[in-house]
């Protein structure tokens, strides 16, 4: 199993795996990246320490960087449709442990995920389903775990105020779980547990399906 700190090969340097790629850098992840426009790795040659022009639609210019050395790789390749399915393919066939895939819509990451893809990632949908809910409501942020888990946060209903979790029947009236709250005046996040008491100013953090979490968040 790849672990945090094992390289990364980032395949197709847009916004995106541009993007990825410094933030994994700046994480301490060694990263090459790969791209076949010659601009665009030139513009990148003082920013990652390692980037490479080459086409990584075809098997032998990938196998000659050594991607099938590298536990994970990255496609971000994105408006290109044939190059982000023929790369994930190559990839696959070059045995690499770990393949996560950018798609741009439904269909693709269907595709992705049939040519052999382990992770399939819709940044443009995902954000904007994000957005969404931020949007709609009283919530301040939140984030898909999965299909059926979101983790939310938001401020405590009436009903929770100056009780113990514990005493508030929180899981069976409203099908959430309070993970995490940060006291009112403080800049700090703590467990939450059952003695915990709420206050107005208090933000929590919460975890449910997303419908359960979606109902909670609407209580006054």
């Amino acid at each position: 199993m790849a672990s945090r700190r094992d390289p990364v090969a980032v395949l197709g340097l847009g916004r995106f795996g541009t993007a990825l790629a410094l933030e994994l850098q700046r994480g301490g992840t060694e990263v090459i990246g790969v791209d076949a426009r010659a601009d665009v790795v030139q513009s990148l040659s003082g920013v990652l320490p390692q980037v490479i022009t080459a086409d990584t639609t075809v098997p032998e210019a990938l196998r000659e960087i050594g991607i099938q050395d590298f536990p994970r790789a990255v496609v971000g390749i994105g408006t290109h449709l044939e190059a982000s399915i023929l790369t994930t393919a190559v990839l696959v066939d070059l045995e690499v442990p770990t393949i996560w895939a950018k798609a741009l819509s439904d269909q693709h990451a269907t595709i992705l995920r049939r040519v052999g893809a382990h992770h399939v990632v819709l940044p443009e949908q995902q954000m904007g389903e994000r957005v969404a809910h931020l949007v709609a409501g009283r919530m301040q942020d939140w984030v898909e775990l999965g299909p059926q888990w979101v983790l939310a946060k938001t401020r405590p209903p009436r009903d929770l105020v100056g009780v113990p979790l514990g005493e508030s029947k929180l899981r069976s009236k409203h099908r959430v779980t309070v993970v995490s709250v940060k006291p009112e005046g403080s800049e700090q996040y703590t467990h939450a547990g059952y003695d915990t008491v709420l206050s107005y100013g208090s933000v929590i953090v919460i975890a449910g399906k997303p419908s359960d979490v979606e109902r909670f968040v609407e209580l006054d």
